[in-house]
């Protein structure tokens, strides 16, 4: 069998069996008629699977192939051990609680992201969805009855009571938008699923004295997603190193753009949502001029667009279980993404308040991961087509927020430029963050913290982040890791390529590639497995 019959196999089975997430690169297309299945059952039928993917994959023999499809074997070998990762590394399935308010709320969640129409398809798959909470639920506390962690399901119950009553809230607002048949019957339906939340967050509170401290996963579960997931070519305590460098970096920055711009009085917040829609449209066409007019990255008129959009009123109450962005996929890949925004106030958290004040904040991050997945979607290689792991994703946009900057997009605007340049803090402690809850050096209590002190966060987006970071190891490094890796593979490019070297022709490639690991990218474009060699020695035991 090759290799690509064994990804399209892959693929074909993971998107029915991959965790739902908060964040929006994650999400995938579910098959017609999906419901989450985390029963032990399936949890065992993962496993079995997983063994026997894991089994074909290393039977197969490319060291004669071309680079590229040798890139295509690895590239699925990095998908197998993501799997891995999640069932038996950090095993959210069994340890943490929250994990299943996002198996039961979030595909939800993302149902009512697509913009409406509603029409008797998708009404039934949103009833089918809420019908399907409490089992769910119930598999939820067979599966946590003997692992689950105590500061994970004391971070559920949190969340629970801060969001208490959101579903009915939600559900009641969408009854307007449905076809008749499906109004009628959504209520009792939404009753059924919000009682059922209701009981599990009871069941934790009174499991909870029962419940053992969060275990980390540890210097050697940390080596694993590194070098095996990430393909990264650098030990835990060098990412440490590199992200404190840039740290200093980044509050030098942040400091010369301050006292650059002491002068400058406070940018002002747009009056209403639809103001905000409406520059930020304006915002994007300059944008994407202003890149393709410096030579940075091609702006192809087919490319769809990253659009701003008033929060509807079922999706208001439920902004509290993940990124409220559409980012569409293969089957309206074509379609414009849209960003939902709240109104604007002077209470909003840290992105939402910058995106508010400046819409580029958001297009120069969000809106290239729109760019990227679509033009990703579009890979004549459906083995480049799917989003793997963060680390190459991530790193793009957050290094095109730094190039953008030092290009002088927000020459304009000081308050969004000295904004990038604590983002560029935030980044790298996230790594620092990442690693010593990986390591079980800090609490969630205190990551939030730190977080909150030191960047600053506002206090609900610094605990948002240290419970998700605790949750999923690896994710928060990515933004940090994934962006030098970028300016080493540029560097290199420059070094190799010499006068013929082309910035934009780079940007366009890495766009279009920016779902493969930067170790991979650096051996098919330049022929060097330095990175790959050395990720694969740091992942022998």
């Amino acid at each position: 069998m090759s290799s690509v019959r064994l990804a399209d196999e892959f693929w074909s089975w993971r998107l029915a069996t991959l965790p739902d997430s908060s964040d929006d690169l994650p999400r995938v297309e579910r098959p017609n008629g999906w419901l989450p299945d985390w029963s032990p059952a399936a949890i065992e039928r993962r496993r079995d699977v997983l063994a026997d993917l894991t089994r074909r994959h290393r039977g197969l023999d490319l060291s004669a192939a071309p680079v590229a499809e040798q890139v295509d074997g690895r590239l699925l070998g990095v998908a197998l051990a993501k799997v891995h990762w999640e069932l038996e590394v950090i095993r959210a399935w069994e340890r943490d609680p929250g994990f299943y308010i996002q198996q039961s709320l979030g595909p939800i969640y993302v149902a009512l992201l697509v913009p409406p129409p509603f029409d008797d398809a998708r009404a039934a798959t949103i009833l089918a969805l809420l019908r399907h909470v409490p089992v769910v639920l119930d598999d939820a506390r067979a599966n946590l009855a003997d692992h689950a962690s105590a500061p994970f399901a004391q971070s559920a119950v949190r969340l629970l009571d801060e969001a208490a009553g959101s579903l009915d809230i939600a559900m009641t607002a969408l009854i307007p938008f449905l076809p008749d048949e499906f109004a009628a019957e959504l209520p009792v339906v939404a009753r059924v699923a919000a009682d059922a939340v209701a009981t599990y967050r009871d069941w934790l509170v009174s499991a909870l004295p029962s419940f053992g401290n969060a275990e980390p996963v540890g210097p050697n579960g940390l080596d694993y997603f590194l070098h095996h997931v990430a393909l990264l070519p650098y030990s835990a305590q060098r990412v440490r190193a590199m992200a404190r460098q840039e740290w200093h970096r980044a509050i030098a920055t942040e400091a010369v753009l301050r006292t650059r711009h002491r002068d400058v009085p406070a940018a002002p917040l747009p009056a209403d949502v639809p103001e905000q829609v409406e520059r930020q449209s304006a915002d994007e066409a300059q944008v994407r001029e202003f890149a393709a007019e410096r030579g940075l990255l091609s702006q192809p008129k087919t490319l769809r667009h990253y659009r701003f959009a008033p929060l509807p009123p079922y999706l208001a109450p439920l902004t509290w279980l993940g990124v409220s962005d559409d980012l569409t996929g293969p089957s309206r890949m074509d379609d414009d993404a849209t960003r939902y925004v709240p109104p604007p106030h002077d209470e909003l958290p840290y992105f939402d308040r910058a995106a508010a004040v400046d819409p580029r904040t958001a297009i120069v991050h969000e809106g290239v991961h729109a760019q990227q997945v679509a033009i990703g979607w579009h890979h004549d290689n459906p083995a480049r087509r799917r989003f793997y792991d963060s680390v190459p994703n991530e790193g793009i946009a957050f290094y095109y927020e730094e190039l953008m900057l030092q290009a002088g997009l927000f020459d304009d605007a000081p308050a969004s430029a000295i904004f990038v340049a604590n983002a560029m803090r935030l980044r790298a402690l996230r790594v620092e963050i990442d690693i010593a809850l990986a390591l079980g050096e800090l609490t969630i209590e205190d990551a939030a913290h730190r977080l909150a002190v030191t960047v600053p966060l506002d206090d609900e987006t610094a605990w948002d982040e240290a419970v998700f970071f605790a949750g999923f190891p690896g994710q928060a490094l990515s933004y940090q890791i994934g962006k030098l890796q970028i300016q080493d593979l540029l560097a290199t490019a420059v070094r190799e390529h010499g006068d013929a070297f082309d910035l934009q022709e780079f940007h366009d490639r890495l766009w279009r590639e920016g779902n493969v690991p930067l170790a991979l990218q650096r051996w098919e474009l330049l022929g060097l497995r330095d990175h790959l060699d050395e990720a694969d020695r740091l992942a022998q035991p």
